[in-house]
């Protein structure tokens, strides 16, 4: 959990005076990485929670009266303390409540009782909708898929050996598969009537134990490929398959693993090509970026309500129509990847999507779970934003939450605060893939004041440039790309502002613009601005512009910030080496044009995509250690990098590795690798400069003038201010941002 304020006012005029969004980043299944302590097990008698507010204990809870009750740090009631609590019933011996672990750390899980369970816990459940049609056949995706799956069943968790599979395919039709343990060979029922009614031939034997049916399951998948190698058909009716795959699971709850290439065509939920080179980049643009249909929200509404999810792989081989496609996974808490002009004899478009789709089916969920969050008294949740389904105003569903989930919380302050700290609370009700309930509790406490200097000094940018960037999705979605753009530029003129107006009317110096914690501010907002998600030009797909937009409102402040300040490195063979091959091997480098120039071989990382910039003055000894031959011989575009047997091309290879490994395990996504010549494809070399955001573009502005329309927006204020503190020692903002990358905060 990561605040946007460290120190938040005493008072709504201050709050609103300071300009500073108040709201909360939340990873609520994030696990501990390699060396971080495991979250602590708590098995009590019962649970202790305040009898207002039902919140939890944390260590701000106060014991009063002479320890006899404590007092909730959320909403302030006194509650009685458990007789428990200061006797450990195995050893028979009295303990010391402070030594709890409720007590010492801000994130803790408890194992849930009888009283948190509706029904007999849920086990893991994964039905598979794959499209079979001709343009998914011929691609390759359906083998690609099938192969992944089968290569992935030991992936699947299976502790408890609870776990259930089924198989649908769809084109015109809806095909079943009868893959119970008793059978010799797979059998294919096929539904032709695609009535109103989803119709479930023999529904016993549809969906079964993985580990019972496994030699039927592997044979079904080393088939499936074969079965439609000759088919013809050029319809797809993914709503009836996706209204049967829900009737299968709707009694106990799951994941729908979708495999999509063709739009949709039969029946309710068809779609049509809305592609129009012509609108990119007008304001016309904004009606594509918006959902043709409701009909899938609906969808994702509904089937979050049973606790399904829907996980969506679309690799459309032209238009995809993400956009509307996409909102049942948006509201049923699920996850989507996209793969544009898929084709499998690409072996890192078939790479990417076998990566992604085993990581994701090996990933531990947190399962039928929701959360709620808490706040003080004088604090409210105002809106939410993320992928789930919303069933209060602060209860949230979350079929199926993996470690990469995560969701914005923005808040208002409608009263003053009273208490010398305020505290926020994520509570998560969720089982285990091995089957057990358990309740995770995060809780955050910053303290509270009544001085301003405090609250701009406390202030988190990258807090603030996370939140500001799915709120600028919602806006985007809800209004228009321009409506987003505004708001951010008048999120960063306020703030700016509201402490100039402060530093000024204290006697202060007028020289600094904002407090050095927000210096990088604006950097951060110029690249949202300059992300694909939102600028404005002619030359981004809409599929591709949709997706930027999705991953973004579901990524963590991790990946937000990798995606808003991508990480540009030199690669030089004299960068010092590392037994553990670490992000900072080779030198960083700023984003401008003119220190890729210099260095003429560059790896650039956004989140999404790795480039490996190859200028024509890159030393000719250096290409040939890399790529085993000269400037003119290397090739360019999504490519493998060679593996050659020397120091600097095997330390590169590493490093490439290790970068896409965090992404994946951050983020699930496995990004895409490309080779940039200075002279290659000129859409390919403007995709690489493009995120090289400190130069100018075509429609947007250089680092050094943002910083200048800044001060425009800003009266009287000089222009020394500027320069002083955002435009000094550029190569530290790029490490400053690194280091941020790998702070965490409960």
């Amino acid at each position: 959990m990561r605040t946007t304020m460290n120190a938040v006012p005493n008072a709504p005029a201050l709050l609103e005076k300071s300009k500073i969004p108040l709201g909360l980043i939340v990873s609520p299944f994030h696990q501990p990485v390699p060396g971080e302590a495991p979250i602590p097990l708590i098995n009590p008698p019962s649970i202790p929670r305040c009898s207002r507010c039902t919140a939890y204990l944390n260590p701000w809870i106060k014991f009063v009266n002479g320890g006899s009750q404590w007092r909730c740090s959320i909403c302030g009631v006194e509650n009685p303390v458990p007789q428990f609590f200061d006797w450990d019933a195995n050893s028979q011996t009295r303990v010391d409540r402070l030594q709890r672990s409720e007590l010492t750390h801000a994130i803790v899980e408890y194992q849930a009782s009888q009283d948190y369970m509706a029904r007999p816990p849920q086990p893991v459940v994964i039905i598979f909708v794959i499209d079979v049609s001709y343009a998914a056949v011929q691609s390759g995706l359906v083998f690609v898929a099938a192969k992944t799956i089968l290569e992935s069943l030991d992936r699947i968790p299976n502790l408890d050996g609870r776990t259930k599979v089924a198989f649908l395919t769809v084109d015109g039709s809806v095909h079943f598969y009868n893959i119970g343990s008793h059978l010799a060979e797979p059998e294919m029922l096929v539904v032709s009537d695609l009535d109103d009614t989803p119709y479930l031939p023999r529904p016993d034997d549809l969906l079964v134990p993985l580990a019972e049916s496994r030699p039927i399951i592997e044979k079904l998948l080393s088939n499936l490929s074969n079965m439609f190698k000759s088919t013809l058909s050029t319809k797809n009716a993914l709503p009836r398959a996706l209204a049967s795959a829900f009737k299968l699971i709707e009694k106990i709850g799951g994941k729908i693993v979708v495999v999509q290439s063709s739009l949709p065509n039969v029946g309710p939920g068809s779609l049509e090509s809305r592609e129009d080179p012509k609108l990119l980049g007008t304001p016309k643009e904004s009606g594509l970026l918006q959902p043709a249909i409701l009909h899938y929200k609906q969808i994702g509404n509904d089937f979050a309500k049973a606790q399904v999810s829907i996980d969506l792989f679309c690799a459309p081989a032209q238009y995809g129509d993400f956009t509307t496609l996409s909102g049942c996974v948006r509201y049923s808490g699920g996850s989507a990847f996209l793969y544009p002009g898929f084709n499998a004899s690409s072996p890192e478009d078939a790479a990417k999507l076998s990566t992604e789709l085993g990581n994701h089916l090996a990933l531990h969920n947190g399962l039928e779970a929701v959360c709620r969050v808490r706040v003080s008294t004088g604090l409210a949740v105002a809106a939410l934003h993320g992928n789930f389904h919303k069933s209060q105003f602060d209860l949230i569903s979350l079929p199926n939450v993996n470690p990469t989930h995560s969701f914005a919380v923005q808040l208002l302050m409608p009263e003053a605060l009273k208490d010398d700290i305020v505290c926020f609370q994520a509570g998560l009700l969720y089982t285990t893939t091995e089957g057990e309930r358990r309740i995770r509790v995060i809780t955050l406490a910053v303290a509270v004041t009544p001085q301003l200097d405090r609250v701009f000094g406390e202030a988190d940018h990258i807090a603030i440039a996370a939140l500001t960037v799915k709120k600028g999705v919602q806006h985007s979605q809800l209004n228009s790309n321009g409506f987003a753009r505004e708001g951010c530029v008048t999120n960063l003129n306020g703030i700016a502002g509201a402490y100039k107006q402060h530093a000024t009317s204290q006697g202060q110096s007028s020289q600094l613009l904002l407090p050095e914690n927000l210096s990088l501010l604006p950097a951060l907002s110029l690249g949202m601005l300059k992300h694909i998600a939102f600028r404005t030009n002619s030359i981004v797909p809409t599929d591709v512009r949709s997706y930027a937009r999705a991953v973004l409102y579901a990524a963590s402040t991790e990946f937000c910030i990798t995606a808003l300040h991508p990480r540009l490195w030199a690669l030089t063979a004299d960068a010092g080496a590392s037994s553990q091959a670490e992000l900072r091997e080779f030198p960083l480098l700023n984003l401008r044009a003119e220190q890729v120039a210099s260095a003429g071989l560059c790896l650039l990382d956004n989140g999404l995509d790795v480039f490996l910039w190859v200028g024509r003055n890159v030393p000719p000894q250096l290409c040939a250690m890399l790529f085993g031959k000269g400037y003119e011989g290397v090739q360019y575009g999504k490519l493998a990098l060679p593996v050659i047997p020397n120091e600097f091309n095997q330390r590169v290879n590493d490093f490439v590795r290790k970068t896409r490994e965090h992404t994946l395990q951050t983020a699930a996504v496995w990004p895409n690798f490309y080779i940039v010549k200075e002279d290659s494809d000129p859409s390919l070399r403007m995709s690489f400069l493009s995120h090289l955001f400190e130069d100018r573009t075509e429609s947007n502005s250089s680092y050094v003038q943002f910083l200048g329309e800044i001060r425009e927006k800003v009266p009287l204020l000089p222009v020394d201010s500027f320069f002083y503190l955002l435009l000094t020692d550029r190569a530290a903002s790029n490490q400053i941002l690194l280091r941020h990358r790998y702070q965490r905060a409960v």
